[in-house]
């Protein structure tokens, strides 16, 4: 079982910026393939970052301005720069136990964290 909390949410100007943050526990961190999402299972695909760290994959509407990346303890980040306000709901972060670039299907969800961007 992995259990997962994010941090790092507010309101935003849109052009702001905003970083997410998501700690896991309770399994191994770097045997798992981390993703971040919008509105949460079923949501908008936003990020994933690979076990190791070394592969990433972007939602089309945010590539190019987020950026995902994850440390070696138990920590996965979301830089979110140039924000509109089409990027507005609660971000979900999300594990699996994949050594790909997982988009759908993800095991374990945390509780999300709103983001807001004013117009």
């Amino acid at each position: 079982q992995v259990q997962l909390r994010e941090s790092g949410g507010g309101l935003v100007q849109a052009g702001g910026s905003l970083r997410l943050s998501c700690t896991a526990s309770g399994h191994t961190f770097r045997n798992l393939a981390m993703g971040w999402f919008r509105q949460g299972p079923g949501g908008t695909f936003v990020a994933a970052i690979s076990w190791s760290g070394v592969a990433t994959r972007y939602g089309e509407s945010v590539e190019g301005r987020f950026t995902i990346d994850r440390d070696a303890e138990n920590t996965v980040y979301l830089q979110m720069n140039s924000l509109k306000p089409e990027d507005t709901g609660v971000y979900y972060c999300a594990a699996k136990q994949d050594y790909g670039l997982p988009t759908v299907n993800y095991d374990w969800w945390g509780q999300g964290t709103q983001v807001t961007v004013s117009s």
